[in-house]
């Protein structure tokens, strides 16, 4: 005789574990195949959410139409840097992410200006809150002054909230290839370096 036939209830248990065993499996299948559908739904998500809309890409084209005065006091028209890509980064004194990426951004800037790349730093805040800060940590790239009229031109490149810092990224092409709100880290500035 076998065990089975001696002792049904064992036999029935190890029936009983088999099927949970199974049924674990496909719980676990069914589990994964949510988790993969769901980060497909995130990652698509995210792309939409980030690439520019068609009145983001006209106020982007409307941005190279415009001029700013430097903290110098000379004036920097947006067409004096077409044809290359550019990377414009809204900071201002008085926000400690802005602050703490503007030697990232001058780092990237002194690696890749001979590579054609552009970084041009839009401060959102006073005159003489930018002179001071510029005299004691200068930055390679050019400076231009918005003041607060720089949060609506944010705001016209896809910054909804208005935020600090933001960045737009420009293809040679004038087009917004791509945004981020938020501090900029290296790997942003490496994958952003590919797409000019």
């Amino acid at each position: 005789m076998t065990d089975e036939a001696q002792d049904p209830a064992q036999a029935e248990l190890r029936a009983s574990a088999g099927e949970a065993s199974l049924l674990s499996r496909r719980q676990w299948v069914l589990l994964g195949g949510v988790g993969i559908a769901s980060a497909a739904a995130g990652g698509g998500w995210a792309w939409w959410r980030s690439r520019p809309s068609a009145a983001e890409q006209d106020a982007g084209h409307a941005f190279w139409d415009r001029s700013f005065e430097t903290p110098a006091g000379a004036h920097l028209s947006m067409r004096s840097l077409q044809g290359k890509p550019l990377l414009v980064n809204f900071w201002a004194t008085w926000c400690p992410p802005c602050i703490a990426e503007l030697p990232l951004l001058d780092s990237f800037y002194r690696e890749n200006a001979a590579k054609n790349w552009q970084v041009l730093g839009i401060a959102v805040d006073q005159l003489a809150s930018v002179k001071d800060f510029l005299a004691r940590s200068p930055v390679a790239f050019p400076v231009a002054m918005a003041g607060q009229g720089g949060i609506e031109l944010a705001r016209s490149l896809g910054n909804l909230h208005g935020g600090l810092p933001f960045s737009v990224l420009f293809g040679a092409d004038q087009r917004i290839l791509h945004r981020k709100m938020g501090q900029v880290t290296a790997s942003d500035l490496k994958a952003w370096a590919g797409l000019g």
